[in-house]
């Protein structure tokens, strides 16, 4: 297990802490995994520690060979797990909810906007689809869901989903925007249009985020998880991919568009 302090409070003791536990890296074991939940409630969590209502403590666990007081305090759970105050909340529906309503200020990430929720929540199904498929039109399916999420947000003109200040929903998409972009031109040679200029400058500005940099999994482990899943049922191929060379963590948050602020 490896620990790290983000958004430190200055140990300011009427600051509650708050754990949460991420899996770790399928390739060494202890930076961050590439799990899109566990990214989503670390942004969460991040930006509430950067307004110092709370102290955030994250945790990765190599869930291939978990260590024996994680099994024996969870048993089979994988994360994400959040703990507040020795409660352990296990579930990703319990952990949102807590977050929303028992931590410091997280009730103020929770905006309420049925369009926005609608446009995200098959993107990251599309993206399966396309891995899983590699077909031309699974390909479209994605794009066009792509290019409604370009045109809300030039619609809008806002840097963000809902406003100017990032929400709940930002912390949601835009780690799937990441592995749209990595594991989609890996695995399927597929890129985001240059002509989605709204959706390039959303990703420059969540690139300029800490919540979003450090809660951020390398490119190698994101490609790595998705040749894990392909990998299913071939054992062999998974031993490779376990034991894979390591190589320098690479992070994409460049964009091919100029950004006039």
């Amino acid at each position: 297990m490896s620990d790290e302090t983000a958004g430190s409070s200055n140990g300011a003791s009427d600051v509650p802490e708050i754990e949460l536990i991420i899996k770790a890296s399928t390739i060494d074991g202890r930076r961050k995994g590439a799990c899109l939940f566990c990214q989503e409630y670390f942004m969460d969590l991040y930006l509430l520690a950067e307004l110092k209502t709370i102290s955030l403590k994250v945790t990765t666990v190599d869930m291939q060979k978990p260590p024996p007081d994680f099994r024996t305090n969870f048993e089979a759970t994988h994360p994400p797990i959040l703990i507040d105050s020795g409660l352990a909340i296990l579930e990703n529906d319990k952990i949102e909810r807590h977050i929303m309503k028992n931590i410091p200020g997280g009730y103020n990430l929770f905006v309420q906007d049925k369009d926005v929720a609608t446009l995200i929540e098959n993107v990251y199904s599309k993206l399966k689809l396309m891995l899983l498929k590699k077909e031309e039109n699974k390909n479209n399916s994605l794009l066009g869901h792509l290019k409604k999420i370009n045109d809300h947000l030039a619609n809008r003109a806002t840097r963000f989903l809902t406003g100017d200040t990032i929400c709940c929903f930002d912390c949601e998409l835009m780690p799937r925007l990441q592995h749209i972009r990595v594991a989609g031109k890996y695995f399927a040679d597929f890129e985001i249009p240059n002509t989605f200029e709204a959706l390039w400058r959303y990703m420059y500005h969540m690139y300029q985020l800490d919540a979003f940099t450090q809660s951020c999994p390398a490119d190698q482990d994101i490609i790595n998880h998705y040749k894990l899943q392909q990998a299913k049922g071939d054992v062999k191929q998974m031993k490779i991919n376990k034991h894979e060379e390591l190589e320098t963590p690479t992070f994409t948050t460049s964009i091919p568009i100029d950004i006039a602020e």
